[in-house]
């Protein structure tokens, strides 16, 4: 997969069920034998609601599965991974990744994290992560994907919000299946529109973009303000917040997964925060911050 093809790179509630149980109902004038008989409608006794599952903000696992952003893609070397700077499982005491702050030390994190994403990747690949996760049994999974399926060759090529919506719901399927207790984490995907901003005032990140094909549904000739130019960036940025609505729609149906409620995609990162090898994917700072974002989310109360 070219460089073009790799994601940059953060709270649902949860949903309570409850069991509506059947009132009977007696005449005023009736003796105290016939207020505890049973009503004409079978007179089940009200059934007693069923508890929402309650969010553990002390998972003592975790699994993530997405794209180049997890795998830290060119925040250590260029073209190069760099799980140990992952926001989700890294182990650099610099970056703090997610898994760090829930567990402890790097020697902890090795061994109660796994890093299943793959740069590159978009969502019709997640399914098969999430299967590959299964047998880790961890107690919670981190997802991030999206940016690859808008940064497409053009707007025609990104992947549809229905195809988008179909891939993520088996994502959940198969991990609820497989893995009943397991909580999700699910991060927005990055405003691409904002990276743009960020750095097409630079000849050098224009100049990277250009020359290493980045992105070039929302950075193709980044110094373009034309009519047609903005269009096409706004209509990226519009499928992007379209695939944060099907994210936040599939998680609010189940018990277990938190959506960031757009905290990744609302957060207002600079130049700081990306890397210096492509202008696109998260730096160390980069990684640092989706770390506290997500930490933020998942150790709140439920």
């Amino acid at each position: 997969m070219p460089v073009s093809r790799r994601a940059l790179a953060l709270p649902v509630a949860a949903v309570a069920l409850f069991a509506a149980g059947t009132i009977s109902c007696t005449s005023s004038s009736a003796s105290d034998d016939e207020d505890s008989a049973p009503g004409p409608g079978g007179g089940q006794a009200e059934e007693e609601a069923e508890p929402a599952p309650r969010w553990n903000t002390s998972p003592a696992s975790l699994a993530a599965i997405g794209d180049s952003i997890t795998r830290a893609f060119d925040a250590c070397a260029l073209l190069s991974d760099c799980p140990e700077a992952s926001w989700a499982t890294g182990t650099e005491p610099e970056v703090a990744s997610l898994a760090t702050q829930l567990m402890g030390d790097g020697a902890d994190v090795s061994e109660r994290s796994w890093n299943l994403a793959e740069s590159g990747a978009t969502a019709s690949d997640l399914p098969d992560q999430a299967r590959r996760i299964v047998g880790y049994e961890p107690e919670l999974v981190t997802v991030m994907i999206g940016g690859n399926d808008a940064c497409a060759s053009d707007l025609e090529s990104m992947t549809s919000v229905d195809d988008f919506r179909a891939h993520f719901t088996e994502t959940m399927d198969i991990i609820r299946g497989q893995l009943p207790d397991t909580q999700v984490y699910v991060s927005s995907v990055p405003d691409l529109m904002r990276l743009w901003s960020e750095g097409s005032e630079s000849l050098v990140a224009r100049t990277v973009w250009q020359v290493a094909n980045i992105c070039p549904s929302m950075l193709d000739d980044a110094g373009d303000d034309s009519a047609e130019a903005v269009e096409r960036r706004e209509a990226v940025r519009e499928r992007v917040r379209e695939y944060n609505a099907a994210l936040d729609a599939v998680c609010a149906d189940d018990a277990l997964c938190r959506y960031d409620g757009g905290a990744v995609f609302d957060f207002a990162f600079t130049t700081h925060h990306l890397s210096d090898f492509d202008w696109f994917h998260p730096s160390r700072e980069g990684q640092a911050t989706l770390a506290e974002l997500a930490y933020e989310q998942i150790t709140a109360g439920s």
